[in-house]
């Protein structure tokens, strides 16, 4: 099987130092290993992201000598992959309509300070409001949707996966397969999968993933809690898991990772500033 990994930015502004390094230990590794690297371009939320961030995104990574094997994808084009694993008359993913905002949802875990919140990869994790309302494919517009992963019909559905493993725990029987959703729900949430009109991330990146054929995926730590829902979603799709690295995060002077906000970080900025590729390479610690 061909090494096949990827980077998928986001065109809502511009790459850091961070950015670089995880684009940069992905591509030196598919090379490493005599494989291909792959770009896809993450503009699922066409409110927040811009043409020019995408062009500065090409400029940033062939200024840091990274070559992509393919055309980029960009998901922006692909509603209707997403789609069909929400519709027709048997979905492939369970799902539940959910009007909630973040401050219903505070609201319902009768919380008021931060501190007494439960967090997960997404946020506050869902309390489950909304949980009754299954969502019928006859039922609406997803333009005016948003929907979240029923866990509790998953839950009421041994079939539902068909891989024997969920990360590090075996499904080999009921018991076991609702002992580690009963978690999911605790840890993770019902997460959101369509926002009206559009894939979330989970969903989407989880679709092409498999589409592009990646064979590992290489990401910072951050998103070591949604490795999780990517797995779940490819157990309930019948879709191959990729192998999976998380990195170190690359952080400030103060140990905040870094944002694309950090202006001072961009790329673009140290490119403009006269620094080499080899200069960002060492700031990284390649």
């Amino acid at each position: 099987m061909t090494y096949r990994t990827r980077f998928a930015p986001s065109p809502t502004g511009p790459l850091h130092l961070g950015h670089a390094y995880s684009a940069l230990l992905a591509h030196d590794a598919a090379r490493r290993h005599g494989g291909e690297f792959l770009l896809r371009i993450e503009d699922l939320d066409q409110s927040r992201v811009r043409p020019e961030w995408e062009e500065v995104i090409y400029q940033d990574l062939e200024w840091l000598g990274i070559t992509w094997d393919e055309e980029p994808i960009k998901q922006g084009e692909r509603k209707d992959a997403y789609l069909s694993v929400l519709t027709g008359l048997s979905p492939a993913i369970p799902t539940f309509t959910c009007t909630c905002n973040r401050r219903d949802i505070q609201h319902a875990m009768g919380a008021p300070h931060a501190e007494d919140m439960a967090f997960g990869p997404d946020g506050l994790i869902y309390p489950g409001t909304c949980r009754a309302h299954h969502y019928d494919p006859r039922s609406g517009d997803l333009d005016t949707l948003n929907l979240r992963l029923s866990l509790n019909q998953i839950l009421h559905d041994v079939n539902s996966i068909t891989h024997s493993e969920y990360s590090d725990i075996s499904f080999s029987n009921q018991t076991q397969k609702s002992m580690a959703l009963t978690e999911f729900q605790e840890f993770i949430g019902e997460v959101v999968l369509w926002r009206k009109g559009y894939a979330a991330y989970h969903l989407a990146s989880v679709i092409d993933d498999a589409h592009q054929g990646i064979t590992h995926v290489i990401r910072g730590q951050d998103l070591m809690e949604a490795t999780h829902i990517h797995v779940l979603l490819q157990n309930l799709l019948g879709l191959p898991t990729p192998a999976y690295h998380h990195h170190g995060l690359i952080r400030d002077e103060n140990g905040k990772r870094l944002a694309k906000r950090h202006d001072a970080k961009a790329i673009r900025k140290y490119r403009e500033d006269g620094a080499t590729p080899a200069d960002i390479r060492r700031m990284v610690g390649l």
